[in-house]
């Protein structure tokens, strides 16, 4: 979640406190170095034995601010798709894991708002709470890095009833989380059941101009087009993969100013409006990313690919100031890009999208690196007469 605006204020005021690993950056050296891998340092500072804290001043967890259970399913779907993760991380999955178990209402559905004492303080979290929840159960089922955490997750899964929301953004989540049952369970019926009712809330305007399904582009846009992606291939519907596509390519094609990712601003934008906007938000990179990184497995266009790389260098300066937003020394992430700096605090939601990204391109270089290791391979062969 955004961190709240005061926490930005340095020790002396407004301005913003001073930090060389998020400092101004020059494009071309982001297209050039290699990316680093991801850093959970941070991650864990932002964690106690509840879950991770929401916000940050600075690098200092706000305990006041509490914990959200949107932010805990964030940290156990970038835990779970985490290769060889080390014993500290299956650890912390293990908390973020017990904190939506916690946060489970009797009649089905989540709490989202807890506070630092460890009391839910609302009745039921709202529908983007609901949504990622699902979604993490989904993904820590088929990718969890402990078997009992994929045993509970299917469980908690299979527990939850159907998702009753209008939000194109909380379905797609729940799609997202249906689509990760269905990857290890191809007939799991509840997975295949809300994946289909999801995915009918996401509606592709037939209008070349402005094909979004909503008046304007708001937060985590590229979501839908995903959710419409990985929908359209467990119900192996051509036409369905082809709008995903389509929106995909029209929202990163909105959203490239020059040699960039220049994403909606926190308040969303509108066909008319300027750009670029700020406060740009972290998660919209994150988004990006996982959105290119299927469109690229479903269709093999290296345009996907390229995007992966663009998404995830918008943490490291390819963005419309330069400036660098993840600390590769940390892992953490500030929390979004201004006009003219920084806001230099990093939060869950901030640096979770920083770690999401990277370890897609992540993913990307060991892809290419086997690849790379095969031809060699084949190279080497004897040639048969």
């Amino acid at each position: 979640m955004l961190s709240p605006r005061s926490v930005e204020e340095g020790p002396g005021g407004t301005e913003p406190r001073e930090n060389s690993a998020l400092s101004a950056a020059p494009n071309d050296r982001i297209h050039t170095a290699t990316m680093p891998e991801p850093c959970f340092d941070h991650l864990q500072r932002m964690t106690d034995h509840r879950g991770i804290w929401e916000h940050a001043r600075f690098t200092t967890p706000r305990t006041e601010h509490g914990y959200c259970t949107d932010d805990n399913a964030r940290a156990l779907i970038v835990l779970s798709r985490q290769p060889d993760p080390s014993p500290r991380l299956v650890g912390l999955a293990g908390v973020y894991l017990t904190f939506l178990q916690d946060a489970r209402l009797p009649g089905g559905g989540f709490h989202n708002r807890r506070n630092s004492g460890g009391t839910w303080t609302d009745e039921v979290g709202s529908d983007d709470s609901q949504g990622r929840a699902l979604w993490a159960l989904g993904t820590v089922a088929g990718r969890g890095p402990a078997s009992w955490m994929r045993r509970r997750g299917l469980e908690m899964f299979a527990e939850q009833p159907d998702l009753h929301s209008p939000s194109p953004r909380a379905n797609a989540f729940a799609v997202l989380g249906a689509s990760e049952v269905l990857r290890s369970w191809p007939d799991h019926r509840h997975a295949r059941h809300l994946l289909e009712r999801s995915v009918g809330h996401l509606l592709v305007r037939d209008d070349a101009r402005w094909p979004w399904p909503e008046e304007r582009l708001a937060y985590d846009n590229a979501r839908i087009p995903e959710a419409l992606l990985a929908a359209g291939a467990h119900l192996a519907d051509d036409g369905m993969v082809d709008a995903g596509l389509l929106l995909l390519e029209w929202l990163a094609a909105t959203e490239t100013r020059d040699d960039h990712f220049s994403f909606a601003p926190v308040d969303g934008w509108a066909l008319g409006e300027p750009r670029p906007g700020f406060d740009q938000q972290p998660v919209e990179a994150a988004a990006m990313a996982d959105a290119c990184i299927r469109a690229w497995s479903m269709t093999g266009d290296n345009r996907w690919k390229d995007r992966v790389g663009l998404a995830a260098g918008w943490f490291l300066g390819a963005n419309d100031t330069g400036a660098t937003l993840y600390d590769p020394q940390s892992g953490g992430c500030g929390d979004g890009l201004e006009h003219d700096r920084v806001n230099q605090n990093r939060g869950a939601e901030s640096t979770l999208a920083a770690l999401a990204a990277l370890q897609q391109a992540d993913m990307i270089s060991r892809a290419e690196a086997r690849r790379a290791s095969s031809s060699a391979a084949c190279g080497l062969r004897s040639p048969t007469l």
